[in-house]
């Protein structure tokens, strides 16, 4: 997956968002099914998520949440978790496990 490093976003520019995963592997009018695949140290670019969705650890890892303005939250995600959220914030996803990661995310649109 491309990178982004988190200091190529500066305060006040547009940052360049990727996409959300690296592969849809199914879409209908209702729902829009993306694969992610990170190994670890690996990150996923900024991003934003335009409708709520789902995520489906397929196989879990230790995960960091960077927003656009440099917050870190922690995301932890097990194999076989599930987690919603909304839509809206710009972020990057970073692998900082030992595993590899592995989900589906479903949007619903």
């Amino acid at each position: 997956m491309t990178e982004t490093p988190a200091d190529a976003v500066t305060p006040g520019s547009a940052p360049v968002l990727g996409p959300v995963g690296q592969e849809i592997v199914f879409e209908n009018d209702r729902v829009r099914v993306w694969h992610i695949r990170l190994e670890p140290g690996e990150r996923q670019p900024l991003h934003r998520h335009d409708h709520p969705y789902l995520v489906v650890a397929v196989q879990g890892a230790k995960n960091v949440v960077q927003t656009v303005d440099g917050v870190k939250i922690d995301a932890d995600e097990p194999t076989g978790g599930v987690v919603y959220r909304d839509p809206g914030a710009v972020h990057m996803l970073t692998n900082v496990g030992d595993t590899t990661y592995l989900a589906r995310l479903v949007e619903l649109k």
